[in-house]
């Protein structure tokens, strides 16, 4: 896993799993820490993910919440979108762009 960014914007490569939660963790947080206003994460370069990585980004968007921003994420990988759809957090988290619904057809998300 690489992450690249400064504290307004991030990408994430390869993969956000168990084995490396732990350094994507602090790296999100001193971003969300460091900054103001919306810190987008590009998830276009994401590989792999694990219920540990998306606990993550949901434990960044609470972090980002308390601190008065908002965790924005971009390119989500398709799989990735249909996880969030499937468990309603598409309803919590920011997304640029479409998700799909159960049946495989795109909704608008609304930021």
């Amino acid at each position: 896993m690489h992450i690249t960014g400064d504290h307004r914007r991030l990408a994430i490569q390869g993969r956000l799993d168990v084995r490396s939660a732990a350094d994507a963790r602090a790296r999100l947080h001193q971003a969300v820490d460091g900054g103001q206003g919306d810190l987008v994460l590009d998830l276009a370069g994401l590989e792999f993910w694990d219920a540990t990585g998306l606990g993550v980004i949901m434990g960044t968007h609470r972090r980002a919440g308390r601190l008065g921003r908002r965790l924005v994420l971009r390119a989500v990988p398709a799989q990735l979108q249909r996880l969030l759809v499937a468990t309603r957090l598409h309803r919590i988290l920011a997304v640029e762009g479409t998700v799909p619904d159960a049946y495989g057809t795109t909704l608008p998300v609304v930021l």
